[in-house]
Parts: structure tokens; sequence; C-alpha cells
């Protein structure tokens, strides 16, 4: 028997539901927990994260919307992930962790041997800590890090922070899509992370969605996908002030980039092609009741197709769907 998920959104939970929760994790036949929103004890939250710890199974762990409340819940956390060996995706979107707990998490989430997909959206983040998720984007060489990375919503970052990343991200050999919305980066921000687009061989995705950007950045943008290689695939510029003309060149040129890589690989998903400016969480609404994993956990390489399983918040196609 497949392992099946356990889906459960904004509820009270009780302890037996808890109970039963973490006996199915020990069973190894959850392939994904998601609580999103949902209120338990401290000490539920803590047996469920040592069921967690001791699942072959779960491939990935939904702990959005405020669920990991404070720094004891963060500790449990981290205690868990350092013994678990199948977690995949990770999402935290929503939870205070604060620098705090990032120091708290970040052992246990740089040495975990199969995290590729991590959400730390609207995290109420800062500098110090987005230092030690720097350190998980190694460099080309290094060994494997990160592939997906959602820091949306985190205003308290600031632009030394947001440098330090674009430097990451340039030579990392492994981020294939990041997600950057909603937080006030500007121009100058935007002009740097344009460069490490440009020098990345793998980010596919990057999603600038309500960053405070101009036609400055869109021109940079242009330029980027106009007369340099790279593999950027879709770019989301929605809620900024660019102009619908400069946002349609850069659309069309993607464009390209996709049909060219279309007639080299057979595509993976059906439907119609969509714009590559269009929101990642509204352009594959179509695909939501499929489930089909992030296809990079499975193969090294990838078509573009293979790297659009999650929506631009951090919610995977995954963590919505009822397998």
């Amino acid at each position: 028997m497949l392992p099946a998920s356990i889906q459960i959104t904004g509820e009270l939970l009780s302890a037996a539901e808890v109970q039963d929760i973490c006996e199915s994790l020990k069973e190894d036949s959850v392939r994904l927990l998601s609580v999103r929103g949902c209120q338990l004890s401290d000490r539920d939250f803590g047996r469920v994260c040592r069921s967690v710890a001791e699942s072959h199974s779960i491939a990935q762990l939904n702990l959005n919307l405020g669920v990991v409340s404070s720094i004891n819940r963060t500790r449990h956390l981290a205690d868990a992930l350092k013994t678990n060996r199948s977690l995949q995706t990770l999402f935290l979107h929503g939870s205070p962790l604060l620098d705090a707990g990032l120091v708290t998490l970040n052992t246990a989430l740089s040495t975990h041997p199969t995290l590729v997909c991590l959400d730390l959206g609207d995290c109420m983040l800062g500098d110090e800590a987005l230092a030690l998720i720097c350190g998980m984007l190694p460099p080309d060489g290094a060994k494997s890090g990160l592939k997906e990375l959602t820091l949306s919503a985190n205003p308290g970052i600031s632009s030394k922070g947001w440098a330090r990343l674009a430097i990451a991200v340039a030579h990392s050999s492994q981020l294939r899509v990041l997600n950057l919305d909603y937080n006030p980066l500007g121009d100058q921000i935007a002009g740097m992370l344009a460069v490490a687009v440009a020098s990345s061989r793998t980010l596919e995705v990057l999603d600038l969605e309500g960053t405070g950007l101009s036609n400055q950045s869109a021109q940079v943008f242009l330029d980027m996908v106009e007369n340099y290689p790279t593999s950027l695939r879709i770019l989301v510029l929605a809620e900024n002030d660019i102009s619908p003309e400069l946002q349609q060149q850069i659309c069309d040129l993607l464009s390209e980039g996709e049909d060219d890589d279309d007639r080299e690989a057979p595509p993976l998903l059906s439907g119609p092609a969509s714009s590559a400016l269009m929101p990642i969480r509204d352009k594959y609404q179509q695909i939501r009741d499929k489930y089909q994993p992030p296809a990079w956990l499975q193969h090294s390489n990838s078509s573009p197709q293979m790297v659009l399983l999650t929506s631009g918040l951090g919610e995977s196609l995954l963590a919505e769907t009822e397998m």
C-alpha cells in the first residue's frame, strides 16, 4: 500500500486526532502531513515532531500559518529534522520564527540529507537568518542544497541581506525556484538579482510580485533575456509599476525559450501554453487535481515544466492534492 496524505486546515486538533496522526507516521503510512493553521497543544506538537523523526515515508511537512508558534516548538522541530532522513519539502510560511528560530533550525536544515524545498515566507526574518539561509545554497561543486526557496514577505531583511542572497544564488549549483514576492526590494536589489540570474545555470523561476519595481528593473531583465543565455523560464512581475509593454516583451522572449526547449524534449504537462509572467500559483491551477511530485526529487536533469509544480506562495501540488 502506497503512503497516503493527512491534510487538515484550521482545525483544533484533539489529543485523539494527534494520536492517530502519530501512529500513522510511525507506521510509515504517510507521505504528506499538512496541518496548516491548526491549533494543538505544545505537548501534542512535540508528539507529532517525535513521530516525524521516526517516519521513513514522510516526504512533505506543511506547518504553515503559525503552527510553529514559539521557540520551544522550533526546538522540537529541529530535533525531529536531525533524526528524520526522508523529508524533502518543509513549509513554515507564516510562522513567527524570527532570526532566533532560524538559528535554532539552522544545523538541522543545512545538514538534512534529502531536504530540497523550503518555505520561510512571512516568518519575520532578518539579515542574521538570511545569512544562514545562504549557507543552504552551497556554491557550484559543493554539497547539494535547496532547489526551491521561498522568502516571501520578510520585510525585515535589509538591502545588504538581499545582496548577500543574490551572490549566493549566482553561485548556487542547485537552486531552480526562488520566490521573493512582497518584499520591498526596489530597483537596486532587482538589478543585483538580474546579475545573479544571468550567472546561475539552474534558476528557472523567479517571483518578484509586489516588490516595488519600476520600468528600470524591467528594462534590465529585458536586456538580460534578450542578449544573454539564461535558464530562466518564469519571471513574475505582477503588482509592480512596470508598463504592460515591457512585461509583454519579456514574456515573449521567455516563451520563445520555452518553445525551443519543448522541441528538444516532450512536454510533461498537457494543456494550453501560459504566459510566462503570470503568477505561478495561477498559471498551474489547471493541474492541481493531479498528483505529481517535483520531478527533481527523482531526476538530476529537468525540463522547464518539471520545476513548475509548486505555487508562487510555496503551496505545492503535493500539499494541495488528495491522494
